[in-house]
């Protein structure tokens, strides 16, 4: 049986047209999907009221979601709250698990949080988290699909001559 999962990102609570929702849902809905899959710039400041609005669109969500958190879901102008505690709305609203997990017979997706406190833009994981993800997959039967979400890309080594590369899809 084949699964389906539709992958939302950069929804930006805050700028998102709220005109626009009830079609995205629409077209979620057709999809049926057995997972949704939010990569990350949840929110456009990590206001208090942005992530009320997205916990809101979430919940409506036809199936269940897999969220990470993005750059945009820490606080950029509050530094106490960007140094100290930058993903506490983002826990609080979206939900207390940095790494969440959905296996079934098919499918085994993992989040990975690769948002910093003391980066902007850019985001990574560290040897920790990679561990982490290896244990969390290490019981999947060969047979199933291993899914990593991440907010931000992975820049990988320059490919081996000759070699299949898949390219990075940019949006």
């Amino acid at each position: 049986m084949a699964r389906t999962i539709v992958h939302l990102s950069d929804l930006h609570f805050g700028r998102v047209d709220p005109a626009i929702l009830p079609a995205l849902l629409r077209v979620v809905a057709v999809a049926a999907p057995d997972l949704v899959v939010v990569s990350g710039d949840i929110t456009q400041r990590a206001r208090i009221v942005e992530f009320k609005a997205a916990a809101h669109f979430l919940e409506t969500l036809p199936a269940p979601v897999l969220a990470v958190p993005g750059n945009h879901d820490v606080p950029l102008y509050n530094v106490l709250l960007r140094w100290l505690w930058p993903l506490e709305r983002y826990r609080r609203y979206i939900t207390s698990d940095l790494a969440p997990f959905c296996e079934d017979a098919e499918i085994a997706a993992l989040g990975v949080n690769t948002t910093r406190a003391l980066t902007f833009k850019d985001g990574r994981i560290n040897q920790r988290q990679m561990e982490a993800a290896m244990r969390r997959f290490a019981h999947c039967s060969k047979d199933v699909t291993r899914i990593v979400v991440t907010h931000h890309t992975f820049d990988t080594p320059d490919p081996v001559p000759g070699a299949i590369v898949a390219h990075k899809v940019v949006g």
